[in-house]
């Protein structure tokens, strides 16, 4: 056959297979096949490089790496949406639409737990994909959006075209790049959402391919003769791209909430995650009349289902030393997916805990996310017990070390008091590398305990001689030259920490990161540490009796002190660098609460920014809460700051204030 015939057929047959497998999610060829084929092509397209396509599906991994993204402007705004949280706010959401306009329907679907995009079409080839941003300006990632099958690379549409939709990661191959990541012990991702947005801003398209990215289209930003969201989406299908199948046009706001509550009761059986169901009003032509606030259209809104209780069975109870030496009993479940995240571990809290609830091991168990972050078990099933669940037990010596264990009377932890017990050393060097303390790229858990065990880490200043054991480091399995010198340079670099790290980073009891930073803003220097007493620390604010006397005792033992000296030498920042504005802002003695997901600041940085203008930043919404900073998805801070009267703040707003 003319080979440039043959290149032709093999584009057609691969674009037909690729569409029937990652848009109608009917395969119709198997992928040994798929795969022979695709490398014919490739093979011919290198021999006739004058004869390649934009479209042509060899090109779903041929982009380069890039050394960063562009930023992209947005023609129209990407707005989030508000949301509900039970029927009665959807029947008021109605309310407020027939206040305006009196003849409209609905287009209810999917809430797509994944990474918004907008991709731009030119003569019908994919010119253009960028990340929402903050609504404004975003991220230019064409090359990795072009390795997503279910995204068409060329459409029958002539015009300019713009959509919009979610990328995503299914279940499945969720699961799949967490077990790689864990064999090449690399961090897992916690939830198929980050794995998503983690994968669309590696800089390699390569590395993005081999992810099996997926995206739902579910608007159109058009100025054509199609009348009706429903309608667009339907145009949007037949043209080629992915629209999801669980989309309705509700005629009645009944009728949308029996779609949300038949949703209701399949959402767990999809092969991705959903988070709520988004309600449109259908008409186009009626959206500039219903309008829109700073951040949210008002004629779209979304359902947001309640927080996931998953059953499973506890298989068995483990103990785990923390670095103070509170041993914690952790639950050891039968792996269930909860809100997103795969999950094994369950905290059990301490003794009374377990014995109020009677657990055992083999129980059938209730288990959700506290704060949608920390697994916990809630309750026992115990209609499902055989007789054949062990009755749980407290432990009276240490699982490591075999010392007896105490619990303070006043207290419902145990602890192991042997200073000398490895799991206490091991996990305080855990924590002085996390990224919430000392912040040391590449020293993780499964590292640490390693150079624990084999002699080259026993304490903290250890750390800062791993230089001088080179020769023998890269030589160890998995870790090897390249991997050394990057550990090595993050260690060098972090010795310019600030002083409030180091001291959180120290693992002293009852000193978290936030009173590490009070300490270190009134003390100033680590020398200073020393010469404190229980009395002039308890005059500084917030400081309690507890605080104070677990400083004094930290500063006060000799093998601390030998310690921090070897700090002192190695060269590590021991002075508190402030960054605080000195002159009076609008946060200066301000609180700030923080809900949802923002987009120009990552939360540390927010709060950063907050408390160098003089403000505080809190976890709750109250009565004494100032401001709320209001990012994508809220939560019920929002709600609540709303019927406390707090003035909320989006990120543009703020944005303007502090410059």
């Amino acid at each position: 056959m003319d080979e440039i015939k043959r290149i032709s057929e093999l584009r057609k047959t691969l674009k037909q297979a690729n569409y029937e497998y990652y848009v109608l999610d009917n395969p119709t060829m198997e992928d040994y096949d798929f795969d022979m084929l695709l490398r014919e092509l490739q093979e011919l397209e290198e021999k006739h490089p004058d004869l390649k396509a934009k479209d042509s599906p060899t090109q779903r991994v041929g982009g380069v790496a890039s050394s960063k993204f562009k930023k992209i402007t947005h023609n129209r705004r990407m707005l989030s949406l508000g949301n509900l949280f039970n029927e009665d706010e959807v029947r008021d959401f109605d309310n407020k639409i027939k206040k305006v306009v009196s003849d409209y329907t609905y287009t209810a679907d999917l809430k797509i737990d994944g990474l918004s995009v907008s991709l731009k079409y030119e003569n019908g080839y994919l010119v253009q994909a960028a990340t929402r941003g903050n609504g404004l300006i975003g991220e230019d990632i064409t090359e990795n959006a072009k390795t997503i099958r279910s995204i068409p690379l060329s459409i029958d549409y002539l015009d300019d075209l713009e959509v919009r939709g979610e990328i995503f990661i299914s279940k499945k191959s969720f699961e799949k790049i967490n077990e790689s990541r864990e064999k090449q012990d690399l961090e897992t991702f916690r939830n198929p959402r980050n794995a998503a947005a983690g994968t669309i801003r590696q800089l390699d398209p390569k590395v993005v391919s081999k992810r099996n990215l997926d995206a739902f289209i579910h608007y159109m930003v058009a100025d054509n003769d199609i009348i009706s969201h429903y309608d667009s989406l339907m145009f949007l299908k037949e043209k080629g791209f992915k629209v999801n199948n669980y989309t309705k046009e509700c005629k009645t706001i009944d009728e949308v909430i029996e779609f949300i509550k038949e949703v209701d009761e399949f959402r767990f059986d999809l092969p991705y995650e959903i988070d709520g169901v988004v309600i449109k009003v259908n008409q186009f032509d009626l959206y500039d009349k219903i309008g829109y606030t700073a951040k949210y259209p008002k004629w779209a809104i979304a359902y947001k289902f309640k927080a996931l209780e998953v059953e499973t069975i506890l298989n068995d109870i483990r103990f785990q030393i923390g670095r103070t030496g509170v041993v914690k009993p952790v639950a050891e479940l039968e792996p269930v997916m909860i809100s997103g995240s795969l999950v094994s571990r369950a905290t059990l809290h301490n003794e009374d805990f377990c014995k109020d609830r009677d657990i055992h091991i083999g129980d059938h168990v209730i288990v959700r996310k506290a704060g949608e972050i920390i697994p916990e078990v809630l309750r026992v099933v115990s209609e499902k017990r055989t007789g054949k669940e062990v009755e749980f037990k407290m432990i009276s010596n240490c699982p490591i070390c075999d010392s007896v264990l105490v619990r303070n009377p006043e207290e419902a932890d145990f602890y192991c008091l042997n200073p000398n017990c490895d799991a206490k050393h091991i996990e305080g060097l855990i924590h002085f590398a996390s990224r919430e303390a000392y912040n040391i790229d590449g020293l993780g858990e499964s590292i640490v305990t390693e150079l624990y065990n084999d002699g080259y880490l026993k304490d903290i200043s250890d750390i800062f001689n791993l230089n001088l054991y080179y020769d023998e480091l890269i030589q160890k399995e998995r870790f090897g030259e390249k991997s050394v010198n990057n550990l090595f340079e993050a260690i060098e670099n972090s010795k310019a920490n600030n002083l409030d790290q180091l001291i959180f980073g120290l693992g002293i009891r009852h000193v978290g990161s936030k009173v590490s930073k009070i300490l270190c803003q009134e003390i100033k220097s680590l020398a200073n540490f020393y010469n404190q007493s229980v009395e002039s620390l308890l005059l500084i604010n917030t400081i309690g009796q507890a605080i104070a006397e677990s400083v004094v005792n930290y500063f006060s033992n000799e093998t601390n002190k030998l310690m921090l000296d070897n700090l002192v030498v190695q060269g590590l920042n021991v002075e508190y660098i402030s960054s605080k504005i000195d002159t009076e802002t609008f946060l200066t003695n301000k609180t700030v609460v923080l809900t949802g997901t923002l987009t120009n600041y990552s939360r540390k940085e927010a709060k950063t920014i907050i408390e160098n203008l003089g403000g505080n930043v809190s976890s709750s919404v109250s009565k004494n809460t100032d401001y709320i900073l209001l990012g994508d998805s809220p939560g019920s801070k929002y709600q609540k700051g709303l019927d406390l009267g707090v003035e909320i703040l989006t990120e543009e707003e703020f944005k303007e204030k502090i410059q």
